[in-house]
C-alpha cells in the first residue's frame, strides 16, 4: 500500500473500474490530514452529486473528522482514522473509525423537539456539530467494538449524475 508524505494510504482498490464510486482512506488524526483527506473525499465524488450535496457532504466530514481529532484523540496528533464511503444509487454510505476514546452517547441522542433549532450558545461546546450531524445525516449509528470506535451514516443524494459522461 502506497503512504504519502501526509500518512495518507489509498484503500487496496484504488485502480479498480469502480474508484469513482468507492473511497477509503486512513490518515493520522490531525487537523491537517482531515483538511486533506475531505478534500480527496470531495473530489472522489464532486461528480456524482450536485454541489449543495458536497457542501453537505463537507460539513457532516468535517464536523465529524474535527471532532475524532479534537475529541477522540485529545489533539494529540497521535492514533489513526479511517474513512470509507460508497456511493450507489441510494446516496453515500460512510463509515469513519477509530481508536480513540469512545464517542460519548449523549452526541447520538435528539432533542425532544426535533422541529426547532437550537441557538449555538443554548447546547454544550461542540454540541451544534452533533446537531447538525443528526440534522443532515440519516441511518446514523455508532458502536464501540474491542477499543474501536465506528460510526456510520447515510447521505441521501439525488439519482447518480454524471457531469463528464455524454
Amino acid at each position: 500500500m502506497l503512504e504519502t508524505s501526509m500518512g495518507l494510504r489509498p484503500g487496496p482498490h484504488s485502480d479498480s473500474a469502480d474508484t469513482h464510486r468507492i473511497f477509503c482512506m486512513s490518515f493520522p488524526a490531525s487537523a491537517l490530514s482531515v483538511r486533506t483527506a475531505l478534500r480527496a473525499a470531495l473530489a472522489r465524488f464532486m461528480r456524482l452529486m450536485e454541489p449543495d450535496e458536497a457542501g453537505t457532504l463537507e460539513l457532516i466530514l468535517a464536523e465529524v473528522l474535527n471532532n475524532i481529532v479534537e475529541h477522540s484523540y485529545a489533539d494529540s496528533g497521535v492514533g489513526t482514522i479511517t474513512l470509507s464511503m460508497v456511493r450507489d444509487s441510494q446516496g453515500l454510505s460512510c463509515s469513519v473509525s477509530d481508536d480513540g476514546v469512545p464517542l460519548p452517547m449523549t452526541c447520538l441522542t435528539k432533542t425532544e423537539d426535533n422541529s426547532a433549532r437550537p441557538s449555538p450558545e443554548s447546547l454544550p461546546e461542540g454540541g451544534f456539530g452533533w446537531f447538525l450531524i443528526r440534522d443532515l445525516a440519516t441511518d446514523l449509528g455508532y458502536s464501540r467494538d474491542q477499543d474501536r470506535n465506528l460510526l456510520a451514516f447515510r447521505l441521501p443524494l439525488a439519482p447518480t449524475l454524471d457531469r463528464n459522461a455524454g
